[in-house]
């Protein structure tokens, strides 16, 4: 696998955006109009987009807001830029930052048999699972991620149905399908479980939350960031925080700028490389390869890997946050694109990529 391609630092005199973005027109030659009208086209495949924001060199150079959010019991709501939108999966790339604070304070081990008291007996097969193989998804359950059929699906269950109340508890209880290590599986089950082991290192509700806000969304400033949590205390760290677009590309720019910001260090050194170094290629239903709770970029194979290092954030509906070091780029997109639709996204994002490629 070649070598990743290096994270650049904020360029001299740009501020960062803890309190407000800097903005600036794109670089000379870089279109965006076109791709913008295509992504917010209702009509067309993508459907519905509420949200696109693109940083490059540190400054928003486009920003563009759409449509409503419905309610139950209310009027639509307007998506403007204070409008907090659903990350769906994008959270499990966040739950790899708080795990990261969590190593680097050395509280937690990767490679120590994960804490997990369903696997607490020696003998269980589960038992030698490791924090390394939950984040690879790698960890061998037996869980069923569909969003269709709730006859099968493990995920459904978890999130609308009996596993609700303690989503750690269902997703843990699940017996192994395979030797941990040996099969990758994608499961938002897996991330509740990783999730369950920060609640129990920092205390579960309050003071969980107090440790994200505290020591992840505070410091880079995303305030609007409201993660939710199941009973037990435990944040559901497969799918739920609500974030501004400006706050999920503050995230996004935590990551493309290797855990600093603006001179301190968040993340411990290499906690972002070891999230965009991709181990996984091998479930047919996704070819994107997979790090630690990141992606890779869809289609690229581990020996021929996107040369402008592209990683990503990604959730249902579309979501995501794309990164590129090569390009100093970070792509933010919400909406709500119906699943059989995803595909329609990739040469999207590609696109959006390659015009900032092509100008350069």
């Amino acid at each position: 696998m070649s070598d990743l391609v290096p994270l650049p630092p904020q360029p001299e005199g740009v501020p960062w955006p803890t309190e407000e973005w800097p903005t600036a027109d794109p670089p000379p030659g870089v279109e965006l109009a076109p791709l913008l009208d295509q992504v917010f086209d209702d009509e067309a495949p993508l459907a519905v987009t509420f949200a696109v924001l693109v940083v490059q060199g540190g400054r928003v150079v486009a920003e563009r807001y759409q449509g409503a959010l419905e309610h139950f019991d209310r009027e639509p709501t307007p998506v403007t830029a204070e409008t907090p939108l659903l990350s769906w999966s994008m959270a499990k790339s966040m739950l790899h930052a708080v795990v990261g604070l969590l190593v680097g304070d050395g509280r937690l081990d990767l490679d120590a048999p994960a804490d997990v008291p369903e696997w607490s007996d020696p003998g269980d097969p589960r038992h030698a699972i490791t924090l390394r193989q939950l984040l690879a998804m790698r960890d061998g359950l037996d869980f069923t991620e569909d969003y269709v059929d709730d006859r099968v699906s493990d995920v459904i269950r978890m999130l609308f149905g009996e596993g609700q109340a303690d989503m750690a508890h269902f997703a843990a209880d699940r017996p192994l399908a395979a030797p941990p290590g040996t099969r990758f599986n994608y499961s938002s089950g897996t991330s509740n479980i990783v999730s369950g082991v920060v609640a129990r290192t920092v205390g579960p509700g309050e003071p969980y939350a107090r440790f994200l806000h505290g020591r992840l969304f505070g410091p880079i400033g995303m305030a609007s960031a409201d993660p939710e949590f199941d009973e037990a205390g435990t944040w559901v760290a497969s799918s739920y925080v609500r974030a501004t677009a400006r706050d999920y590309a503050r995230f996004g720019l935590l990551y493309l700028r290797d855990g600093m910001w603006d001179g301190v260090r968040i993340l411990p050194p290499g906690w972002v490389d070891y999230a965009r170094t991709m181990v996984s290629i091998d479930d047919p239903a996704d070819p994107s390869p997979h790090g630690a709770h990141w992606w890779g970029r869809h289609g690229d194979t581990l020996e021929d890997l996107d040369p402008l290092g592209t990683f990503r954030a990604s959730g249902y509906e579309g979501q995501s946050i794309t990164i590129c070091p090569a390009l100093d780029l970070v792509v933010v997109r919400l909406g709500k694109t119906p699943l059989e639709r995803e595909d329609a996204l990739v040469p999207w994002r590609a696109a959006m990529v390659q015009a900032f490629a092509d100008a350069r």
